[in-house]
């Protein structure tokens, strides 16, 4: 998997980056009902946990749980609009969502 940002998300990013670098792709399904209706999100990480596999990124590492890689598409794109106030996850193909959380360090 290969994730790239764009300048606005990188500096979104860095001004509430808790100073790890490194970020984790989720991929949310509590309360969704289903696997299929799994949620995006990005977490701050101190390190990856044991069988996250990292992605191909920059700024930032991204990590990511190998069994939740069928959900997303080889190369992904983080955006921020500033209209919206929120991050938006992307590829060629499709916006994966409009309003991507961006949680805190575990």
């Amino acid at each position: 998997m290969r994730m790239t940002f764009t300048t606005n998300a990188v500096s979104k990013l860095e001004s509430g980056s808790p100073g790890t670098g490194k970020l984790k792709l989720l991929y949310d399904t509590e309360g969704c009902g289903c696997v299929m209706s799994g949620v995006p999100a990005l977490q701050w990480i101190t390190a990856p946990a044991q069988g996250d596999v990292k992605a191909e990124s920059l700024p930032f590492e991204v990590w990511y749980e190998p069994r939740f890689e069928v959900f997303f598409e080889d190369t992904l794109q983080v955006d921020y609009s500033d209209s919206s106030h929120s991050f938006i996850l992307k590829s060629d193909n499709q916006t994966y969502t409009n309003h991507m959380r961006v949680v805190g360090t575990v």
